[in-house]
């Protein structure tokens, strides 16, 4: 019986976001759908982004973290903090003085086609691959824990919810997604703290006493002092610094609802504002995941610290098994499918946006109309939410395990090339040899693939990097090679001027 009622509120909740859709995308155009028509509320954009930034992954993977890691994740937030930052006064005056729709034309302008090309095409890799990712995890919990009891299969599932994302996004697009999302953060943020106040509840602790029984089990550390290791501190807040500036200041999907926002001083506003709560909200869920371990300490849930046990499972088998109050499976569930669609919805929208605009050429294909965009535009919109279901059917053959290490790996590879082109860009006044850039941009993730492969992680046949072992500076690493490599490659403008005569 409740999981039919499960199910009833899975559907009135997609319901409401078709509403929302519907009544946001009247009268809406090209300009709508790729940039709100500039006319986004700062607030607005910056609650939503909480959402956007937070994921489905973050809500079943951080929390499960704590088990081995304590509160290492958290070095990692201090440097997304950081990172933002520099977003806010560095990239995003830039967008704003150039009036840009898709980030990556300031490629174009800057270096040339081909860089251009380049960017926009890593963009669209790294983000399918996280979008998915995170698309995928939250999918498997849905059908191990409700779908699967009534008989729905995980292809079902994942054919009904792209299929849902693209009927709500597919006119209204980033006018459309400022405000679903803000409903969904609303949702998400509800339901985590409905699950820490129900835990308190139960083990009879205040906050400070929960804090001293996970500081007693080793919950509490955040801080790792030993350089050679993967967790050291200072691998991981400038990874994290340099995640965000990739992850969001070089993302389409995370800038593209920033510039939406009518000025450059709101839109600052937003990024500084969402920063703040960022920290606070990464904490709660950090303490949620101490609150989830010692819960199944006190009920005897021993299969949780056996070896093998899947972390990502933690927070799920607590509030789907069957042992709270109905209502705070409801809780669950509601924050789980919130935290779901902003980065997939988002990362459709910008994808689709990236393709148009710099694939195919929106701005420069003057031959075509507005009626001519518009269909081109839904069917790679279609097509792109093909590619995301093929891409949940792979990741559900080759997961076998936590996912947010995969998806920090997964932007370390692929970003890098991506932060490289900007940085030249930005710090340099050189012009690239532009038929190499390709090349270049591909070469710098293999090369730090097999460093990873041989540095001093255990498993690693042959040791290249003695007992180092990369962490989340893989980006940095992969950014370091991309942009030596291209500056081998680069000229002088000068050099260009004496080449024409």
């Amino acid at each position: 019986m409740q999981t039919g009622w499960l199910l009833v509120i899975i559907l009135a909740y997609f319901a409401l976001l078709l509403g929302i859709a519907f009544y946001t995308s009247r009268h809406s155009d090209n300009e709508s759908f790729f940039i709100g028509n500039r006319s986004s509320k700062w607030w607005v954009v910056a609650f939503g982004m909480i959402g956007t930034s937070l994921s489905g992954m973050t809500f079943i993977s951080v929390p499960g973290t704590v088990l081995h890691g304590g509160l290492n994740y958290f070095q990692l937030v201090i440097g997304f903090w950081l990172g933002y930052f520099a977003v806010a006064f560095v990239l995003l005056p830039l967008y704003y003085r150039l009036q840009l729709t898709s980030i990556y034309s300031y490629l174009d302008q800057r270096l040339g086609r081909t860089s251009y090309k380049t960017g926009a095409t890593f963009f669209i890799l790294s983000r399918t691959l996280g979008a998915t990712l995170r698309l995928y995890l939250v999918i498997k919990v849905l059908e191990l824990f409700v779908l699967d009891k009534m008989g729905i299969s995980f292809e079902v599932t994942s054919v009904a919810i792209l299929l849902l994302i693209l009927l709500y996004t597919f006119r209204g697009g980033v006018k459309t997604i400022v405000w679903t999302d803000t409903l969904q953060t609303t949702f998400m943020l509800l339901g985590l703290i409905v699950c820490v106040g129900y835990i308190l509840h139960e083990l009879n602790y205040s906050i400070p006493e929960a804090w001293s029984a996970m500081t007693a089990k080793g919950y509490t550390q955040i801080f790792h002092y030993e350089p050679m290791k993967g967790n050291f501190f200072l691998k991981q807040v400038l990874g994290g610094a340099f995640i965000t500036i990739a992850m969001t200041g070089l993302d389409q999907e995370m800038m593209q609802k920033n510039i939406s926002v009518k000025n450059l001083a709101d839109s600052q506003k937003n990024m500084i504002t969402f920063c703040f709560i960022l920290l606070a909200v990464n904490l709660l869920f950090l303490l949620l995941g101490g609150l989830l371990y010692l819960h199944a300490d006190a009920v005897g849930w021993s299969q949780v610290f056996e070896k093998g046990f899947r972390t990502d499972d933690i927070f799920p088998m607590f509030a789907m098994g069957g042992a709270v109050p109905f209502i705070i499976t409801v809780c669950f569930l509601i924050g789980l499918i919130s935290a779901l669609f902003p980065s997939a919805d988002g990362a459709l929208t910008a994808l689709t946006s990236s393709f148009c605009i710099d694939i195919l050429g929106f701005k420069r294909a003057a031959h075509q109309d507005e009626q001519q965009q518009k269909r081109t535009r839904l069917i790679v919109h279609i097509s792109f939410s093909i590619v995301f279901l093929a891409c949940v059917f792979f990741f559900r053959i080759v997961d076998k395990g936590t996912l947010i290490d995969t998806l920090m790996t997964v932007a370390g590879y692929t970003y890098g090339p991506l932060l490289a082109l900007f940085s030249i860009g930005i710090l340099t006044k050189r012009m690239l040899r532009e038929k190499l850039v390709p090349v270049v941009c591909l070469a710098a993730p293999i090369i730090c693939y097999l460093l990873k492969q041989h540095d001093g992680s255990k498993g690693a046949a042959v040791s290249w990097l003695g007992n180092y072992v990369i962490g989340n500076e893989l980006l940095i690493i992969n950014a370091g090679i991309s942009f030596v490599l291209l500056m081998l490659i680069s000229y002088a403008p000068k050099q260009a001027a004496l080449l024409q005569k």
